[in-house]
């Protein structure tokens, strides 16, 4: 099965750390990330998406991607 998930948070090494973490597990990159600025806060928001591969495991909604 195929997973895609979509990492944000705040243009920070914090967010440089998860990306980090999930490409440590298996997760790959998938195209280019995003930004944003978010006026209220007064900061750069940052998006990526990752995707993974995962071998014989059936794709369902309630499985917990965090954990793949």
């Amino acid at each position: 099965m195929r997973l895609y998930r979509y990492l944000t948070g705040p243009d920070d090494a914090s967010f440089c750390h998860r990306v980090s973490a999930a490409l440590n597990q298996g997760w790959s990159l998938y195209e280019a990330p995003t930004l944003t600025y978010d006026p209220e806060a007064k900061r750069v928001i940052c998006g990526q998406a990752i995707v993974k591969e995962v071998e014989g495991k059936d794709y369902s909604p309630d499985l917990d991607l965090s954990r793949q």
